[in-house]
């Protein structure tokens, strides 16, 4: 009852805010800043660096979104939210748009009324273990303590994998991946599940990467990516259409190293009409016809992005997998520019 009760009060404060901030491209613009939600700190995807700056995957998206708006990367407000409260942040308006490593899912999508604006990182959930236990499977993690970040789908998830397998856990329920890292650490769980992703990350940082194992399982589907609220169509397409922007300049070749020549035009109608020297897909954003443009010099391309942040010459070293382009065999795909 009262779960239902937190779904349908959240649920009506997304439609409220939704409708009342329907000019969100606006606001924005007056501003002069974005209010984007990131993680409270993953290593590769959301974190400050030395210098106090912000930086990681969906970092990046933040940065390139603002970059097409107010013409300046730079200009991002970055919250740092849990599991628990990036939802109503976002609801309630204190953000416009919310980055951070989030599944989209039919609850949140429809229940909760928020608008998933495309999927920035194919994921699954899976597990991590010290090497000295001698634990080869998830199979082998019968009542073992879990330490599991609370309103989040890897909370569901590991309770049906469980089940589904006729097995016993003891959870250890946490708020952020800073304390699930030090309970892990410390000896209080025996393992710990989030997407495999969160996983590789939260390994780099480890005094001793090899002493831990991820294990093989890969227990759910986890599409990632960045939301808004529903009924507010023209932001959502500004944010969609950032991504793809992205997605779409490394499927065509253009990389931050060559755009500025390409930006002068090429024999490629798609090319031309992304980067604004043909059409006016700009106007139709409500934005001039460089967005495009200085969203992928903000940080390169999906390629760009994802080889400097989380690629396998970094110290998270994720393979591209499903998150290579789909003429490589991945799913990786954004719908044409025209």
């Amino acid at each position: 009852m009262n779960r239902t009760v937190f779904l349908g009060a959240l649920a009506a404060a997304g439609v409220t805010a939704g409708v009342a901030g329907a000019a969100t491209l606006d606001d924005v613009k007056a501003r002069g800043v974005l209010n984007c939600g990131v993680n409270t700190g993953l290593v590769g995807f959301a974190a400050p660096n030395a210098e106090g700056e912000w930086e990681g995957f969906d970092v990046a998206v933040c940065r390139a979104v603002a970059a097409a708006v107010l013409g300046d990367p730079s200009a991002v407000e970055f919250v740092s939210l849990t599991g628990k409260t990036r939802f109503t942040a976002l609801a309630s308006g204190e953000i416009d748009m919310l980055s951070r490593n989030t599944t989209w899912t039919f609850t949140r999508d429809v229940d909760l009324k928020f608008e998933f604006t495309g999927i920035n990182y194919y994921d699954g959930q899976g597990f991590i273990v010290p090497r000295e236990l001698g634990v080869s499977s998830a199979t082998e993690l019968d009542g073992a303590s879990i330490c599991i970040q609370t309103g989040t789908t890897t909370e569901l998830n590991l309770a049906d994998y469980f089940r589904k397998n006729n097995m016993e856990y003891d959870p250890v329920p946490i708020e952020t991946n800073a304390e699930a890292l030090q309970l892990y650490n410390e000896g209080s769980c025996d393992a710990y599940t989030t997407d495999a992703s969160g996983l590789a990350a939260s390994r780099a940082t480890f005094e001793n990467p090899g002493d831990h194992v991820i294990l093989p399982e890969i227990i759910s589907k986890e599409p990632l990516g960045p939301l808004v609220r529903h009924g507010d169509n023209e932001w959502g397409d500004v944010v969609r259409w950032t991504l793809n922007a992205l997605i779409a300049a490394e499927e065509l070749g253009i990389t931050s190293a060559n755009i500025d020549e390409l930006s002068q035009g090429t024999n490629s109608p798609e090319i031309n009409r992304i980067l604004g020297t043909e059409g006016n897909l700009g106007e139709m954003l409500g934005l001039d016809p460089d967005w495009a443009v200085r969203a992928i010099k903000a940080g390169g391309n999906y390629g760009e992005i994802f080889a400097r942040h989380i690629g396998e010459s970094t110290p998270i070293g994720l393979a591209r997998g499903l998150n290579a382009q789909w003429t490589e065999g991945g799913l990786m795909y954004a719908p044409p520019f025209r």
